[in-house]
Order: C-alpha cells, then structure tokens, then sequence
C-alpha cells in the first residue's frame, strides 16, 4: 500500500490552506546571485508575502503552483 504526498500548503504562520503560488527569493547579501529559495502560498496570502519579499528586495518572481 502507498501512502499519497500531503498536499503543499500555505508558508504563512498558522495558515494550513493548499498551496497555489511559488515565490521564489533571495537574500543578495547571503545566497549567490542564482539561488532561489522558496515560499508556497495560497491565494489569500500569496499579495501578503509576496509584499513582505519585496520590501527587502528578496522577490524574484512569482509562479503558479502545480502539484
């Protein structure tokens, strides 16, 4: 028997929602110029986050999720 993967879900603090969104960041001052990390989002906090990268400057673009 095999167990299915869990859904992705939200990166926002206590938010348990599937994901829909990819952002996908760096820190210039800590990661080399082609490393990307990344946060998942759902729609309701995919503006909310993509805000918080980009007030640093961290954002490097944003993509649709398809698990």
């Amino acid at each position: 028997m095999t167990e299915e993967a869990a859904p992705p879900i939200c990166s926002r603090k206590g938010c348990r929602a599937a994901a829909a969104w990819e952002l996908r960041w760096n820190n210039p001052k800590l990661h080399a110029p082609d490393r990307r990390k990344s946060w998942l989002a759902c729609d309701e906090h995919g503006e909310f986050l993509a805000d918080f990268l980009t007030a640093r400057n961290f954002l490097r673009e944003t993509l649709p999720l398809h698990p």
